[in-house]
């Protein structure tokens, strides 16, 4: 299966990401992906059923098996949904490239929170995605790794 880019950035590897839990892989594997400071619209990086939306996070089941949480910033959940537009609901089906989440990365001013997008298979043993865009710059839709 094939995770898309939810949203434009610097795409790095997991373990770079400035969280222990996200960087051990505790949650699974993944990417980090470094947003420029615009306004930005974080989207649904494949075809699944919204399983969790909260402001600074969402969680897309994929062919009914595999979850896919995106986590919008690292301590974003500190802001209590300000600077977050939730544009998708709980439940609902969507396609990859869907809306789930608008924000301005830039607009964060807190030197405690991060405004990295991690995008996690959970449960899924640590390495065990095959990333395809590590070191490089993508933009919302483009592959990102293979579960």
């Amino acid at each position: 299966m094939q995770v898309l880019a939810p949203c434009a950035g610097h795409v790095i590897p997991i373990t770079e990401v400035g969280d222990p839990t996200f960087a051990g892989q505790v949650v699974g594997p993944g990417v980090g992906i470094n947003p420029p400071p615009g306004y930005a619209e974080v989207v649904a990086p494949a075809d699944g059923m919204l399983l969790k939306v909260d402001p600074h996070a969402f969680i897309l089941l994929v062919d009914g098996e595999v979850g896919i949480l995106v986590h919008i910033g690292i301590n974003t959940v500190r802001l209590q949904g300000r600077g977050f537009e939730v544009l998708a609901a709980k439940g609902a089906t969507v396609k990859a490239g869907s809306p789930v989440v608008a924000w301005v990365p830039g607009d964060i001013d807190d030197p405690e929170i991060s405004t990295t997008v991690v995008v996690v298979a959970m449960d899924h043993a640590p390495d065990s995605i095959t990333p395809l865009a590590n070191g490089t710059d993508v933009v919302a839709g483009d592959p990102i790794f293979t579960v």
